[in-house]
């Protein structure tokens, strides 16, 4: 092989092997998305959020993170998990929420119980449909705000001034429930009390303000680079190493002309009509169209010409010019008149003795 196409192999398997490894190395990002506004899939909350909108509730999308929220009026911030989350505040969201301030997440932790996966949970705002079999079981009476006997689904907890709203389903009011606008109503009684601002915590699901890109040096391609994992780029590094090394000491060999393989038409449409048959078990007419051909082809044999005798015609005819037994023939031709399909292993037969006759007649 001429070296120039030896280097174009190697090229090829090396990039082939980078992407492969790229592919099962890449991040999973579709799960982040899980509980945006900015998503219009089911599983989004784009729907609720222009709800709230057109209700004149005041309410504002986040990018930061929780460390820069402002401290200088009281705030709700709903945060919509990607994944299940501890039921228990970090230092720095326990601090703010006691400072009077209100925390509603969807997507708390729980166990799944035996309650049924669909239910209708009572309140103030109607039926809500929950879709979930997760309950909390520690919450108190006092503290549940739906729920059944199996646990809580909804539950708040009090920090000093300020509360936590928990929900073990992230989906109470995605898109997929437009149809339940109890749904979308409850939510919004949850994040609008005392007509606090309500920020919807976009920043979990990976959006950033500009000055937050900037800050965590995303900007540019080289802080890009930078943050890079190197453990990849390590392995891609070495696959490539390890072709190379392999190309070097051993030849792929000269190349081989492939046979291009004679498509035969005929027995190609005979296959695909005898498949067709097969499935509509249409026996009868493989046996008049197969049939007809036979006795055709014993009839030219015979020198009898290409008009079809009649069955007892052809037997005495058979007898004359060949000396056999006509019982075999009998069969054959006295099964090809029937009307009604017959089965696969009778099939099998008739053919078989059709194949015996021609036997005779050409002996």
């Amino acid at each position: 092989m001429k070296r120039s196409n030896r280097l174009a192999w190697i090229g090829a398997i090396a990039l082939a092997a980078i992407v492969l490894l790229s592919l099962i190395a890449a991040p999973n990002n579709t799960k982040l998305n899980t509980g945006s506004t900015y998503n219009r899939a089911s599983d989004g909350y784009g729907a609720w959020y222009a709800f709230m909108q057109q209700q004149g509730i005041s309410i504002k999308r986040w990018q930061k993170p929780f460390s820069d929220i402002p401290e200088n009026s009281p705030l709700t911030i709903l945060q919509v998990s990607s994944y299940p989350r501890e039921t228990t505040l970090d230092s720095q969201e326990q601090e703010w929420v006691e400072k009077g301030n209100n925390l509603v997440i969807l997507g708390a932790g729980a166990r799944v119980t035996e309650a049924e996966f669909s239910t209708m949970q009572k309140s103030p705002q109607g039926d809500i449909k929950i879709d979930t079999r997760r309950r909390y079981q520690k919450a108190n009476s006092k503290q549940v705000d739906l729920g059944d006997r199996f646990g809580a689904v909804v539950w708040e907890e009090n920090y000093k001034n300020g509360k936590v709203i928990f929900s073990t389903t992230p989906y109470l009011a995605a898109n997929a429930y437009q149809d339940y606008l109890s749904n979308f109503k409850y939510l919004a009684s949850l994040v609008t009390e005392k007509g606090n601002t309500v920020f919807v915590d976009e920043y979990i699901h990976g959006y950033k303000d500009v000055d937050v890109r900037k800050k965590e040096s995303e900007g540019d391609l080289s802080s890009f680079f930078a943050k890079t994992p190197l453990f990849p780029i390590l392995v891609q590094v070495g696959i490539l190493l390890l072709v190379l090394i392999w190309a070097q000491n051993r030849r792929f060999g000269k190349p081989v002309a492939l046979d291009t393989p004679v498509v035969d038409n005929s027995e190609a449409y005979i296959q695909a009509l005898a498949g067709v048959l097969q499935k509509a078990d249409t026996t009868d007419f493989v046996l008049q169209m197969v049939g007809k051909q036979e006795q055709l082809q014993l009839q030219k044999a015979l020198g009898l010409g290409q008009v079809l005798l009649e069955r007892q015609a052809l037997i005495n005819f058979w007898i004359e010019k060949t000396g056999a037994s006509a019982a075999e023939l009998d069969a054959v031709l006295k099964l090809q008149s029937r009307k009604e399909p017959i089965s696969e292993r009778e099939l099998l037969s008739w053919l078989g003795k059709w194949r015996s006759i021609r036997l005779i007649r050409n002996s």
